[in-house]
């Protein structure tokens, strides 16, 4: 490590380190999306035991699996953030644990049984949870005085990385996992993730290494004030989880219910994973037009600070919980409904994504002191684990020992969408607490908060 600069330049040029970077971020994405977007189908329909007999999972089972997954990759950015700060640094942390990350995928690709699963699922939840919180501050440690302008153009290159690579593996491992099987779809990921690490690591001379604030880092995060702003800021987050429960089921029940589905659009039959693609190209039409048309719009109308943009999102998240309710009471009486219907409940919950997500995390960086960014980006997606954990125990819970569901049909979504709209409710009061009791600050929107919301979700 002493031999690598932890200073920036005074150059008024990119930082040499960012092409490495974000090819890293793209390949990354793409592993990551391409693994979790076959995760629901491959348990329900390709998972073997030891002898290579079938063993699959029930829709309930696969979901609380699946969910309980993501919890611990939302879980796991705490010792990342841990890690980084007070012992390894973020390159070291980076690094050792994209190797962690890459050996996931390899269990992934070569054992198509639980014990296989379990094993792999772990250890991605541990890879690339324990990179969240250090990978996007990382990119701004690469920055000084003289070329920090260039941020915001650095940025909306990352964040375009992150959705090329989430849209395209999102649309190709489906069709690996449909003609080729677990072992290649599953390959795929795990090969980009070690072309990942390969780019990351050979950008090492390149790269601003800061170190490791070692014991600073407790007695800063752990003080009086310390412990007050993180106790605030929690309230808050129990109500972004249960945004998080209902947002991350896309990638679960919203894959079963699109099984079941008439998928020919735009001239193609799609698969059931495949219509996760549309959220990254959503998010990206999505979120200049908010940006820059709805919110100056609203601003006209009412006050939009940072807690009302999430309140907001919120109803919205309950809209687009209702319209998957009404398909699957279309389902569940013999009809088959257009998957455009399902693209419009993919249309409102990402544009409830864009007033919740990226809002909250800049809420998070404006509330949070220097010294404790990386520790409180880390309790955010603690939040992304509550949600999850939510999820999880519902599923467990409706398993009736016959196979049946105690929330079958639409009512499974209407249970969701009546548990968001009661939290949105009781979240308009907190908020108005918030504001009245915490410190003011300014909304600060822009491509980085853009990024990095993208980057953590």
């Amino acid at each position: 490590m002493s031999s690598y600069s932890s200073v920036p330049d005074d150059s008024h040029k990119a930082p040499r380190g960012i092409p490495f970077i974000i090819a890293n971020e793209a390949a990354e994405r793409f592993s990551y999306y391409g693994m979790r977007t076959i995760l629901v189908v491959f348990m329900t329909k390709y998972m073997m035991d030891s002898s290579g007999a079938k063993d699959l999972m029930s829709p309930e089972e696969a979901k609380a699996y699946f969910h309980l997954f993501n919890s611990g990759v939302y879980l796991f950015p705490l010792l990342g953030a841990i890690l980084a700060d007070w012992l390894l640094g973020k390159y070291r942390t980076i690094l050792w644990l994209s190797i962690v990350y890459c050996l996931g995928h390899l269990a992934l690709a070569i054992d198509e049984t639980r014990l296989g699963l379990g094993i792999g699922l772990t250890l991605i939840a541990i890879g690339s949870g324990g990179i969240k919180p250090c990978v996007s501050a990382h990119v701004g440690d690469q920055f000084g005085k003289n070329n920090k302008h260039l941020m915001d153009k650095v940025f909306s290159w990352f964040y375009l990385s992150i959705n090329v690579g989430a849209f395209l593996s999102t649309l190709s491992t489906p069709l690996l996992l449909e003609y080729y099987g677990p072992h290649l779809a599953f390959g795929v990921p795990g090969a980009l993730m070690l072309l990942a690490t390969w780019l990351f690591y050979a950008g090492r001379k390149t790269f601003i290494h800061v170190p490791a604030s070692g014991n600073q880092f407790f007695k800063e995060t752990f003080s009086v004030d310390g412990m007050k702003i993180i106790l605030r800021l929690a309230v808050i987050y129990c109500f972004v989880a249960m945004f998080w429960a209902l947002y991350d089921q896309t990638a679960s029940a919203w894959v079963l219910q699109a099984d079941n589905m008439d998928r020919y659009f735009m001239g193609i039959e799609w698969l059931p994973s495949q219509i996760q693609a549309v959220n990254p190209i959503l998010i990206l039409t999505l979120t200049p037009l908010v940006t820059y048309g709805l919110y100056p719009f609203l601003r006209t109308i009412i006050p939009l600070g940072y807690l009302t943009r999430m309140g907001i999102g919120f109803f919205l998240t309950v809209a687009a919980f209702l319209i998957s309710a009404l398909i699957e009471s279309w389902i569940t009486a013999g009809q088959t409904p257009s998957i455009a219907w399902q693209l419009l409940a993919y249309l409102v919950i990402t544009l409830a994504e864009v007033f919740v997500s990226i809002t909250c995390l800049e809420f998070s960086y404006a509330q949070a002191p220097k010294s404790m960014k990386s520790f409180i980006m880390s309790l955010y997606l603690v939040s992304v684990a509550l949600g999850n954990l939510f999820v999880m125990a519902v599923n467990f819970f409706i398993q009736n020992e016959d196979g049946t569901s105690k929330l079958a049909g639409a009512d499974y979504y209407l249970f969701f969408a009546g548990t968001m709209f009661v939290a949105s409710v009781l979240f308009i009061a907190v908020a108005k607490w918030y504001n009245s009791e915490g410190p003011k600050s300014k909304p600060q929107g822009g491509i980085k908060g853009e990024a990095l919301a993208i980057e953590n979700a």
